[in-house]
């Protein structure tokens, strides 16, 4: 990757909606190889996906929730099944299997405490192989970066 790409991901980082022939000009290339370029980083999986940053306050997503999950052993299966189940819930943001006092951080948000009460009830508590559950309400967003510094 050279410093053309990197700022080609710069661009696109910045605003996913610019078009060839707007990345060309501002980096100094010809639409061609500036195309180019683009679909070489999309197929080697560097550019996994364009998407649409939304505001959760807009959609009242207003709570955000961290959570610790403990599970109560470490076997493969359940650990799979976990991630698997995780993985289809749309309240749930991110999902980090980690090492530590806990076994995944989980980052949640929800419109409000019920919201998020009923998830922890029906959805968490209710998967067998949790042991324990650790949350932390955010209070205020200081950073929220998006975007991969490229060096």
């Amino acid at each position: 990757m050279d410093e053309m790409d990197k700022k080609i991901l710069m661009l696109l980082q910045q605003n996913a909606k610019l078009g060839t022939k707007e990345i060309a000009g501002i980096i100094g290339l010809s639409n061609t190889p500036t195309y180019e370029r683009i679909k070489k980083l999309e197929n080697s999986g560097v550019i996994n996906r364009y998407v649409a940053v939304l505001n959760g306050e807009a959609l009242e997503k207003n709570i955000m929730v961290f959570c610790q999950i403990t599970l109560n052993y470490h076997k493969k299966e359940l650990i799979e099944k976990f991630k698997e189940v995780i993985g289809n819930l749309p309240d749930v943001m991110g999902c980090y299997h980690i090492a530590g006092n806990a076994d995944f951080l989980l980052k949640i948000v929800v419109k409000d405490m019920n919201a998020f009460q009923k998830f922890a009830l029906e959805k968490l508590t209710s998967f067998e192989g949790v042991s324990n559950i650790q949350s932390s309400f955010v209070i205020e967003e200081v950073k929220n970066d998006i975007a991969f510094s490229i060096e």
